[in-house]
């Protein structure tokens, strides 16, 4: 990328001697960042000092004479001395400089100047600064200047610059293409053999697009070099058998790695080769370059070995090593020391205390892990934060014959997390499924964008371990959550996750969305040869929320041909969706059990599935003691190898490595020909199940799902899987050991279904048109300009109406009561009939414990409710009571919206009641909502049936509550300020609604990191 130019500062003249030099300032440190550039390599952008001169001057000889012309309008082969002073003397506020730095050396420049109309040196209120970028060649085309130039408007945004001014020649097209690629409003215009250049620093919705299309590139790529390197060095590699590293070397030889391997260890002086590979004492003496290292030497020496990388080229580290953050204190700043030394030479880390990286890729055959064998080459893209929940992932699917296009243990995820495997998978041609098995969520906001986004062109299923410990793992930095698990998890499904409680039913649902297509609706047709195994599957999709047919009972005498073919009437029939095939041992004519006939049954159940019609349905398996069924059915899988390229695989509990704990052993999958040619053992454990291939969507399902199209034909082409070779491919079926675990899995793939249709749709944020967001600012604005808690204020009665009226939602007054005859006169006031509420904290919303009376016609009956409030509950300055002209009756319910540090701002919605409450009957979504939104948080309450005529009763105004949701959705998203609200209750009533009460709370607007430049977590 070419450097920008604005006019040569050179030629500048000196400030005017009167201008009186601007005030020191402290340094910005919070202005520092670590970015992930387009090729997925890293930089440190930081302010530039008065103690980079050196690094400046070196920088400026290593830019060429092209660049420099660019960047002055004229030759300028050396920086004078009091430019240097220029450069690196900056206040931080009229005049900033930043640096890209790698390896601690400059890399890339950009500076402000504040300049007023006629483009002269000034101050504030001026709200215009001149921007000009410089890139070393060498780095040009990375997208420094892209990220510079995110990261320098942010600064000037904080320092209350509305505007950049550049100047560039007309044959600087890179820089030109930087500006008018980056998504801001702008002007441009041709002056004096220039081109001019102003840019409004407002963000907008492309430059947000913008911004985020390169991170997904960015980070996608940073993965995607780990993944395939063409070149590791295993650092650590003892000269004797055992040991962390010298178990690596030999995985990733066993694997058939494609690229060169290299073995590394200090100690070695005379060996030239460890297990038939070059061994060296350091990585600089390797003498070629190393894409990737895998670092399994003692956390004390990790320095070292991170140094020896940075400073030869490697792009990437795997650090096995334990000892870091689930340590201790001591350990966890230990782990921060050893991110910043990574970024700082441009490397990305998987762990510190990870397990490894596998890429079953034909072309990369990489098996940078404790896991001894390669699992199958497959389309199930596999994420787990713990190295025995990976052991035991890694088993489960080997058994049951799925296979993986990666497998990723991150360990303490210290820099690489699931969000950068997110982005990777997005567009990864050869992943069609996403599995994660996760115990935190560094960066909720940024994980719940990123899984809907996935989730739109492929399922993303998370089972999420430390629900209830109320604190993050050892070892893994996250923000704090004040919300309930059950809410995160509403607002994962919200984002189209497929949110499971097991690592078993991670696998019993990611092997379904693997192998079959998504079903078009609910409705479900059962059959197999067990009446009793019907109706347990029937009972279960009750349960799951499904709609059964009538089990199809074939009777014990049924054999393999009557199992095909009525699975091919059930699938040509258009009053199912999907089918559940139910099978149990039969009885052969002399009585006895035949268990050998699992192969016959598996194969008629492929013919009539590759047969059927199109659009195709889902299918699965429900068996019972069916010797040889699931393995049989795992036989076409497509995410499995020939015969012959399969072996046993087992796993081995090492010292020193990512596990903590002993895994479970890997059981080999019956080969092809063992299936067809002798009888097959009974299944050991509820795991032995089969699945199979993950199937491309056909043109037919695409349209049965209504899943949203790529937007674009390039990643058409990277995310559609490749079409199946033969028809045992497209019939493979997975198959359960119980009736519950295939069901759930199968509702699962049911809603996910019905996301993916509504996501093509996602409805809209209406506009309202009386709603007055100016003036609730400058009501918010008196609020907080006034000497109030840092933490915060609740505002009044009056105030928080005021506030909520300017969005059109209208309290009904209530008065104090402080004596009965104030109750009076307030009754007088508002008009018969009245209620007569108590306000004290312990019995405010609480008509349970008597604190409510209603319906008062007459001022006997006022006096008389208050005689007996004050009599039976207390004293009425205990009490607090009010009174409140009664509405028209209706469902009592509560709406609220709260922001969360984690998750950002979550509208919540639910009956009011204690029954309610206590049951945990509220639905959450994301703000802003949508109109879509609004409509299913009303319906996914248990309790929503009283809102639409239970039993006889009046349905009630929804659309006028759907409307209130919306409203209150909009004033948290126009205002961060406002971080809670609590209308309580609201009375929905056949036609119209009555907010009686509401509670604002308004603070400083906490921190948006998903809305600031792109920028890894700090360190």
């Amino acid at each position: 990328m070419q450097s920008a130019s604005e006019q040569s500062e050179a030629a500048e003249p000196p400030a005017p001697a009167a201008r009186p030099a601007p005030p020191e300032h402290a340094y910005p440190d919070h202005w520092e960042a670590d970015v992930v550039l387009r090729d997925g390599g890293t930089a440190r952008i930081r302010p530039i000092t008065a103690d980079d001169a050196d690094r400046l001057v070196s920088f400026y000889e290593q830019v060429s004479d092209e660049s420099k012309y660019y960047r002055f309008f004229a030759p300028y082969p050396r920086l004078s001395a009091k430019d240097v002073h220029r450069f690196t003397h900056h206040d931080f506020v009229d005049r900033v400089g930043l640096a890209a730095t790698v390896g601690g050396e400059f890399i890339a420049t950009v500076r402000y100047d504040r300049i007023d109309d006629r483009g002269l040196p000034a101050s504030a209120p001026a709200d215009e600064a001149e921007v000009a970028f410089l890139v070393q060649d060498a780095h040009q085309g990375r997208g420094v200047a892209s990220a510079l130039l995110e990261h320098i408007a942010a600064v000037a945004r904080e320092r209350d610059i509305r505007r950049f001014a550049a100047e560039v020649l007309p044959a600087n097209n890179k820089m030109i293409k930087v500006f008018t690629d980056a998504g801001y409003t702008q002007k441009r215009s041709f002056e004096d053999g220039s081109v001019r250049l102003h840019l409004d620093l407002e963000p907008t919705d492309r430059s947000l697009a913008v911004q985020r299309a390169r991170e997904q590139r960015a980070e996608a790529r940073s993965v995607q070099r780990l993944l395939t390197p063409g070149s590791v060095a295993v650092v650590g590699v003892g000269r004797a058998p055992g040991g962390v590293g010298r178990t690596v070397l030999r995985d990733l030889l066993g694997a058939g790695f494609t690229g060169r391997v290299y073995a590394v260890n200090a100690a070695l002086t005379g060996e030239t080769q460890l297990d038939g590979v070059p061994a060296h004492p350091s990585v600089g003496a390797i003498g070629e370059p190393v894409d990737l290292a895998v670092v399994a030497v003692p956390a004390e020496r990790v320095p070292e070995a991170v140094a020896d990388c940075g400073e030869h080229g490697v792009r990437g580290l795997v650090v096995l090593s334990a000892g870091y953050a689930e340590s201790g204190a001591a350990g966890r700043e230990r782990q921060r020391e050893l991110v910043r030394q990574a970024r700082s030479y441009g490397m990305r880390i998987i762990g510190p205390n990870a397990f490894g990286i596998i890429n079953t890729a034909d072309d990369v055959r990489l098996n940078a892990s404790l896991a001894p064998q390669m699992p199958a080459a497959g389309r199930i893209g596999l994420f787990s934060q713990s190295g025995a929940i990976g052991i035991a992932l890694l088993a489960g699917l080997h058994r049951r014959g799925a296979g993986l296009s990666s497998f990723i243990s991150a360990g303490n995820r210290a820099d690489v997390s699931g969000n950068d495997f997110l982005q990777h998978w997005y567009d990864d041609p050869g992943t069609d499924v996403v599995l994660l098995y996760l115990e935190s969520i560094g960066n909720p906001r940024k994980f719940t964008r990123l899984a809907r986004r996935t989730a739109a062109v492929k399922p993303v299923v998370v089972v999420k371990g430390a629900r209830h410990s109320g604190s993050a793992p050892p070892g893994h930095r996250v923000p704090v959550t004040r919300i309930p698990h059950a809410t995160v998890s509403a607002l994962l499904r919200q984002a189209g996750v497929i949110r499971v409680d097991t690592v078993t039913e991670l696998v019993d649902a990611g092997l379904l969305l693997a192998a079959q297509p998504l079903p078009a609706g609910p409705r479900v047709a059962i059959l197999g040869n067990s009446e009793s195994l019907g109706l347990l599957t029937y009972d279960a999709c009750l349960t799951e929320g499904l709609r059964p047919s009538r089990p199809l009972d074939l009777t014990t005498a049924a054999v393999p041909a009557d199992f095909r073919d009525a699975l091919a009437a059930a699938l040509a029939d258009e009053a199912s969706d999907a089918v559940v095939v139910t099978a149990i041992p039969w009885v052969g004519e002399d009585g006895a059990t035949e268990f050998g006939d699992g192969e016959v049954l598996a194969a008629a159940l492929r013919e009539a599935v590759a047969a059927a019609p199109a659009p195709r349905k889902p299918v699965v398996v429900v068996h019972v003691e069916m010797g040889g069924l699931a393995e049989a059915l795992a036989v076409a899988t497509s995410t499995r190898p020939p015969a012959a390229a399969r072996g046993a695989v087992t796993v081995e509990n090492r010292s020193g490595g990512a596990a903590t704990s002993p895994p479970r052993p890997v059981v080999p999958p019956t080969q092809t020909a063992q299936a067809l040619t002798s009888a097959p053992q009974p299944p050991t454990s509820e795991h032995q199940a089969a699945t199979s291939a993950p199937q491309p969507p056909t043109s037919e399902h695409q349209a049965a799902t209504s899943a949203p199209q790529p937007p674009t034909p390039e990643h058409q082409a990277a995310t559609s899987a490749p079409q199946p070779s033969t028809p045992e491919q497209q019939a493979t079926i997975p198959a359960y050991p119980a009736a519950e675990r295939a069901v759930r899995a199968l509702a699962e793939a049911v809603r996910y279904g019905q996301w993916r249709r509504q996501a093509a749709e996602p409805g809209r944020v209406p506009e309202y048109e009386d709603i007055d967001e100016s003036g609730a600012a400058a009501l918010i604005a008196g609020v907080l300009g006034e000497d109030v808690d840092a933490r915060g204020v609740t505002l009044d009665t009056e105030r928080a109406g005021a506030l909520l009226a300017r969005y059109g939602i209208t309290v009904r007054p209530t008065l104090p009561a402080p004596t009965p005859d104030a109750a009076v006169a307030a009754a007088r006031r508002l008009g018969y009939p009245v209620a007569l509420k108590t306000t004290a904290p312990h019995l405010r919303h609480r008509p349970d414990l008597g604190g409510v009376r209603l319906d008062l016609a007459t001022e006997e009956q006022l006096r008389t409710a208050y005689a007996e409030l004050t009599e039976v509950l207390g004293k009425p300055e205990e009490l607090q009571p009010v009174v409140q002209a009664m509405v028209p009756r209706g469902v009592d319910t509560v709406v609220r919206s709260a922001i969360d540090p984690a998750v950002g701002a979550v509208l919540s919605f639910g009956l009011s009641g204690a029954a309610s409450e206590l049951l945990g009957d509220t639905a959450h979504r994301l703000v802003p909502a949508t109109d879509r939104d609004a409509a299913e948080l009303i319906r996914s309450l248990r309790t929503a049936p009283l809102l639409f005529g239970w039993r006889g009763s009046a349905p009630v105004d929804t659309p006028a509550l759907e409307e209130l949701l919306l409203r209150v959705s909009r004033l948290v998203d126009d205002h961060p300020e406002v971080v809670a609200v609590s209308l309580e209750p609201v009375v929905v009533a056949p036609r119209g609604l009555s907010v009686l009460g509401a509670t604002v709370r308004l603070a400083p607007p906490p921190p948006r990191t998903d809305l600031g430049p792109r920028s890894l977590p700090r360190y």
